[in-house]
């Protein structure tokens, strides 16, 4: 196959490149600021491209069988309170621009990572249980709006024959994630926190630390996208894609705290940003269309990211 994967440098864009670098498979990744990685083989190709403008990949497009974009401009609960707007124009701009450009050059399939922001605080939500009426919550009204903006140009795009999909994912973490305090999501913050603490017995969690949030393993992103492009037989798809079950955010680093060993406690600090939200997401469609499930509790998920996190603390931060 021949695939573009669009933010090749990020987060889940790195574990693409490495996940699809096969003898079988033509790799086009692209990247803008963030230079590209080593231990690549031949199979890879680096592009450097600003997807905010029009045409940037009008070049590389044709005869592409999958596009997968997870370019995007994203941060942590700090910037969704502080800054929601530097979610929203970038992203709407790079995924209209794509979209056509991904019709117009016969492209074979375009999948496209969503996310939850968008729906209600409930837990084992399905794909039909959102009503677009209902106001998206405060903080995430911009991004959540994006994101519904996307998802329908994906389903308005595949009606017109660009095979789509939508993958409404819940916070995926993993190695190459980000663990920065103010830039990464709260697992890794919380992650980052934990690893670097030495002699202080306080862990400080953001909020109250009751909202709940549903986590899913890197690897199990990886073998969902693998399942969707083999076996998607529809031309448009719309899945969640999460653990399937939430935990506290408490809960969260009480987990992480246990697996470092360390003799840490918790304190929650109220003046930070809080998201008071709890979520989880039903997985039955993935499962039945397109023969998805989940394989790494969290427990074990946390503890291979906490180990390759260790190891590899320096270009981690």
């Amino acid at each position: 196959m021949k695939i573009i994967i669009c933010g090749a440098t990020g987060f889940i864009g790195r574990n693409l490149v490495n996940y699809f670098d096969r003898s079988t498979n033509q790799v086009i990744a692209i990247y803008h600021k963030k230079s590209p990685f080593n231990g690549t083989s031949n199979n890879v190709s680096w592009i450097q491209a600003d997807l905010r403008l029009p045409g940037s990949l009008k070049s590389f497009l044709k005869g592409t069988d999958v596009l997968l974009q997870f370019a995007a401009t994203t941060s942590g609960a700090k910037d969704i309170v502080e800054k929601p707007y530097i979610h929203v124009t970038d992203n709407a701009i790079i995924n209209s621009y794509l979209l056509r450009e991904c019709y117009e050059n016969n492209v074979g399939h375009f999948v496209f990572p969503s996310c939850t922001v968008m729906l209600d605080s409930k837990e084992e939500q399905k794909e039909s249980d959102w009503d677009e009426n209902k106001q998206i919550h405060g903080h995430y009204y911009g991004v959540g709006n994006t994101k519904v903006y996307i998802e329908k140009m994906c389903k308005f795009y595949s009606e017109l024959g660009l095979k789509s999909t939508v993958i409404r994912h819940s916070n995926v973490y993993g190695k190459y994630d980000k663990f920065d305090l103010l830039k990464s999501h709260v697992l890794g913050a919380t992650m980052a926190k934990v690893l670097n603490s030495n002699s202080s017995k306080n862990i400080e969690v953001w909020g109250s630390g009751k909202a709940r949030r549903d986590f899913l393993y890197i690897k199990d992103l990886l073998n969902f996208i693998d399942k969707v492009i083999n076996n998607q037989s529809t031309i448009y798809g719309l899945y969640n894609c999460g653990m399937g079950y939430s935990i506290s955010i408490n809960e969260l680093a009480q987990k992480i705290i246990n697996i470092s060993g360390k003799n840490l406690s918790l304190t929650n600090n109220l003046e930070k940003p809080d998201i008071p939200t709890a979520l989880s997401l039903n997985c039955d469609k993935a499962y039945k269309e397109i023969g998805w499930e989940v394989s790494t509790s969290l427990d074990e998920g946390l503890k291979h990211t906490y180990s390759w996190l260790s190891s590899n603390k320096p270009q981690a931060n």
